[in-house]
């Protein structure tokens, strides 16, 4: 568990839990998975309880303990809850997966990489609550780079700290959203090599279950993505519900939160984009693939039947030639075979030069 208080230009981790909400700012308490689950009876209920804050929902408790659970929002009239499916690479699983070669091994190895795991944000007026993953690295970076902000007193644009609990949580789930960078460049590279194997002229692919296990994971990660739309919508719904204020400053705050909101939701749209531009390329690539090898086998159906055109004449001369009768032209003659072995190759090459003509033997097709 780690404390955090933001108030103003100032940030600060406390090395325990306050007995009262501060006067100022707002709070930013941090669990792992396991922490909240092992001390949401005995620590962070009666914490609530004590800061007058109101307990949270044993329904919303299970949804935040719960490693399954889609993206979705939900909300009572004291706090609000967001849980969001990030969508990443497992640490390490990168490692060297820039120059690597492509290959199934290398493929199927990213994709059983990607983590989905959610991450719960339960939402007070003046107390951020997260729950992550125990390797989550989100908690961590913002720790440091709040710290960061505060050390060097940078607090223009990009700069400045969040001046609500609200602002933080939007901040955190945006880069969550663009991490999905980094897994994009993964699968770009990974489905581009899968492609590639597939067209592969002289190739032989054969390893369908670990295509058929591609598009059931870019399947996954369209429905994660649509959840995760669904999500923010309802959020962006909800703070469009707020009772409005008189207050100048906390209107504006409120125009900035929905200003956040919408350009998360348009970084998901993009997102889910590219997954389905990626969903849709394994699927072309499939077509593509039995197109070619029906390409190949008309080829070589083609070749085949020129070939049996061609000799089907000179079969005929054989035949003939091959009867049981006395009397045939040529037969008793000395020069009789050579003529017949003219006539045959004549009639071969005229047949050849015809289909070339024709483009029945032509490798372009």
């Amino acid at each position: 568990m780690r404390v955090f208080h933001i108030a103003g230009d100032r940030f600060a981790e406390l090395t325990a839990l306050p007995d009262t909400l501060p006067e100022q700012g707002f709070l930013w308490v941090g669990f792992s998975r396991a922490e909240f689950e092992q001390q949401v009876g005995a620590v962070v209920q009666p914490m609530l309880q004590r800061w007058q804050l109101g307990t949270l929902v044993d329904l919303h408790v299970s949804d935040l303990v719960n490693r399954q659970l889609p993206s979705h929002f939900d909300y009572t009239s004291w706090y609000d809850l967001m849980v969001f499916r990030r969508l990443a690479a497992l640490p390490g699983s990168a490692n060297g997966a820039e120059d690597a070669p492509v290959t199934l091994a290398s493929a199927e190895q990213v994709l059983k990489a990607i983590d989905t795991s959610p991450v719960g944000f339960a939402l007070f007026d003046r107390l951020l609550l997260t729950v992550h993953p125990d390797d989550c690295m989100v908690r961590d970076f913002f720790a440091d780079r709040l710290g960061k902000m505060t050390e060097s007193r940078d607090l223009r644009g990009a700069g400045r700290l969040p001046t609500s609990a609200a602002e933080l949580m939007l901040r955190m789930v945006n880069y969550m959203v663009d991490s999905y960078l980094d897994l994009r460049r993964l699968l770009t590279r990974q489905i581009g090599g899968l492609q590639k194997l597939l067209l592969a002229p002289h190739g032989h692919f054969d390893n369908w279950p670990m295509l058929l296990d591609t598009r059931d994971a870019l399947q996954q990660l369209e429905d994660i993505c649509e959840d995760q739309r669904s999500a923010v919508q309802e959020w962006i719904d909800a703070l469009d519900e707020w009772p409005d204020t008189e207050d100048l400053h906390t209107r504006r705050e409120r125009e900035l939160l929905r200003v956040r909101s919408r350009d998360l939701l348009e970084h998901i749209e993009r997102v889910l984009n590219h997954v389905r531009r990626l969903e849709s390329s394994a699927e072309s690539a499939v077509q593509m693939h039995f197109s070619a090898l029906g390409h190949r086998t008309n080829a070589i159906m083609r070749t085949l039947t020129v070939l049996t055109a061609v000799f089907l004449p000179l079969n005929l001369i054989t035949g003939i030639f091959g009867m049981n009768f006395d009397r045939l032209p040529l037969i008793h003659r000395e020069t009789g075979f050579w003529i017949a072995l003219a006539l045959m190759a004549g009639i071969g090459i005229t047949l050849s030069v015809v289909f070339w003509q024709k483009r029945y033997l032509s490798t372009r097709g």
